[in-house]
């Protein structure tokens, strides 16, 4: 079951996944996502929308693999951000409904 939270920050977001243990980095390990999608399960997601400037949204997501490692992935709308691993996340969630 996808948990939905909503706090101030991302990084308030971060430190509180962090304290229940998602400790691994998903955004410097996203080729473990994208090359076996069906080991990992979401179960946090926080989005964040940013009130003056649409950049500045975010999506939190506290990812558990089926071998029990815990961590977070932050997906920005920005240009830059790897839109491969963020729709993969997105099919996840959705899938897990």
């Amino acid at each position: 079951m996808t948990r939905m939270y909503h706090y101030a920050t991302v990084s308030k977001a971060l430190d509180q996944l962090n304290e229940k243990g998602f400790t691994c980095d998903f955004n410097l390990n996203s080729d473990a996502i994208k090359k076996n999608p069906e080991k990992f399960e979401i179960v946090h997601v926080y989005r964040y929308e940013g009130e003056s400037d649409p950049g500045d949204e975010a999506v939190v997501y506290g990812i558990k693999s089926i071998s029990g490692k815990k961590g977070v992935y932050v997906s920005g709308f920005s240009a830059d951000s790897d839109s491969e691993t963020a729709q993969i996340l997105l099919d996840l969630s959705i899938k897990g409904r």
